[in-house]
């Protein structure tokens, strides 16, 4: 399986940001399927799912602000896993605070993107994130 067409999780509470991300993603035509967790505890029961043997994803875009389980530690218990450590994780947040940003980067996120107010401005950094992840990066051999 490559990584055109191994799922993306998104880790979003907000149904509009859902939406929005879903609709960026169908105007380029997307080959991965995306997969939606709600919570940041849904987030983690996808790593049972993984280690059942469902396909890893190709990108976890994850918020911060989370119910249940907030997005860091979401960030924390993937990367401290020996298999999950391996899936790109981009932070896709509205939180600009240093704090934040530099906690992620410590646990290990891949990539930290603020999100654009501005409806055109969100639709083309999601397109940009696909389209780096999925396409251009090459991940690592054996987690494809």
């Amino acid at each position: 399986m490559t990584s055109l067409n191994r799922p993306i999780l998104l880790v979003e509470d907000n149904p509009m940001d859902v939406d929005l991300t879903k609709r960026a993603f169908a105007r380029r035509k997307l080959a991965n399927p995306l997969e939606v967790a709600r919570d940041g505890e849904e987030a983690l029961a996808w790593m049972a799912r993984w280690e059942a043997g469902e396909p890893l994803p190709a990108l976890i875009l994850l918020d911060l602000k989370l119910p249940k389980v907030d997005g860091l530690e979401v960030l924390r218990q993937l990367k401290s896993h020996p298999t999950f450590r391996a899936i790109p994780v981009v932070i896709l947040t509205t939180s600009a605070e240093d704090r934040d940003i530099q906690q992620a980067y410590q646990l290990g996120v891949n990539s930290y993107i603020v999100k654009p107010v501005d409806f055109a401005k969100f639709m083309e950094v999601v397109e940009q994130v696909d389209l780096y992840w999925t396409v251009l990066n090459k991940p690592l051999h054996g987690s494809e």
